[in-house]
């Protein structure tokens, strides 16, 4: 099991135990805590989780999406096969829609259409200033029914059709306005001692059509002898699903641009504000923790203790004809925590080393550029999503 796990599982247990229950935009209140820091050296370790598997190729994709292609665009994921952000979509009439993650179905509900441009710039989120409804040329109101079949709608905003299929003005949209991944790789190569190497996904300009401001919102970056480190600031942290993802994400970066800079990767600061779980997302996390502490035990007993585990797993697992049973996922978990304790593993992150230009490295659903070898987990986790 990595480090990163056990410090994981460490800030899991404490929002678990010191966490308060608040209510949130989503309508899926949170236990939370106020904030919390992580370390990674990556000269000792690549972060990737064990203790659940985290689909490494969808999370690299995502960044390069971001970093790399400067895309807002979500058909750019679908096309590699990658849909986190399918939920945050802009729809074809230039609509985004948020849906209800409890009611009944109601396929006849019409809500009226929010402008996001009917507030300042300066209050971009309508703090001061009461949201409008969006009119057409004739001066209806606008409104919208929900166009996904068994999902309730809760909320709509116009961000108009040229943000169609997008997800409004951040993430990319904001790294390709700014060039910000160029001129950070060019003041690396060009005066690596400058310390004003900050990159901000958070512009009060482009706020109001940002249809999810970014979470990971600001990076600092720095060289130290022939080092590159980098400091990562989160506003809000999905904990069970967005961190796994971007400290994984972030660590390749960080990897990327130090092979293309002619610089060896250093270390990660991480820093997070309202580290949260999701009120559904608790039993997920608990069984996340339980493998944790199984490890632990199973890392006391003997090679045939263990073997026999493996080998009484299998057997039940091939009697279980349904594999998606919860009796199927503990057997297999038993087996894959016990194999992981007799031939450990130690994930590493391998570049092609022919890469020298960022823009080169394969962005297509193979990345074929960019591989972990000895990745193994302790078997997937079915976490919910908030809207």
């Amino acid at each position: 099991m990595t480090e990163w796990d056990k410090e994981y599982l460490k800030l899991c247990q404490k929002i678990l135990k010191e966490g308060i229950e608040v209510k949130n935009r989503t309508g899926v209140n949170t236990i939370k805590i106020p904030s919390y820091t992580l370390h990674f050296d990556l000269r000792q370790e690549f972060p990737i989780l064990q203790t659940k598997q985290l689909f490494s190729r969808q999370a690299i994709i995502e960044m390069l999406w971001i970093w790399q292609m400067g895309s807002n665009d979500v058909r750019e994921l679908q096309n590699r096969g990658v849909h986190i952000w399918d939920e945050w979509e802009v729809d074809d009439d230039g609509i985004y829609r948020i849906y209800e993650p409890f009611k009944e179905y109601d396929p006849d509900k019409e809500v009226e259409v929010i402008d996001p441009l009917s507030t300042p710039v300066d209050d971009p989120f309508g703090m001061r200033h009461k949201l409008e409804v969006k009119k057409d040329k004739k001066g209806n109101v606008m409104k919208a029914k929900s166009l996904i079949e068994g999902k309730t709608i809760k909320m709509a905003k116009y961000y108009g059709k040229e943000y169609a299929h997008t997800i409004g003005s951040a993430y990319g949209f904001i790294i390709s306005r700014y060039n910000h991944t160029k001129n950070l790789i060019d003041t690396l190569k060009n005066n690596p001692e400058d310390r004003r190497m900050v990159k901000s996904l958070w512009q009060d300009e482009f706020l109001r059509t940002a249809v999810l401001p970014s979470c990971v919102w600001s990076t600092e970056w720095g060289v130290t002898g022939d080092e590159l480190n980098l400091m990562v600031h989160q506003r809000s942290c999905d904990v069970p699903l967005g961190l796994p993802f971007n400290v994984t994400q972030y660590a390749t970066l960080l990897k990327m641009i130090a092979q293309v800079t002619n610089l060896k990767p250093g270390t990660i600061d991480y820093s997070i504000k309202d580290a949260h779980i999701y009120v559904n997302q608790i039993d997920m996390i608990k069984e996340q923790i339980r493998r944790g502490k199984r490890y632990k035990q199973m890392s006391k007993m003997s090679k045939k203790e263990l073997e026999k585990i493996i080998k009484d797993s299998l057997s039940n697992m091939e009697k279980i004809e349904d594999k998606k049973s919860k009796k199927y996922q503990y057997y297999d978990t038993e087996n894959k925590i016990a194999d992981l304790v007799l031939n450990p593993s130690k994930p590493v992150l391998e570049l092609d080393p022919s890469i020298k230009d960022f823009y080169d490295f394969d962005n297509s659903k193979d990345i074929k550029h960019i591989t972990i070898k000895n990745y193994k987990h302790m078997g997937k986790l079915n976490i919910p999503v908030s809207q």
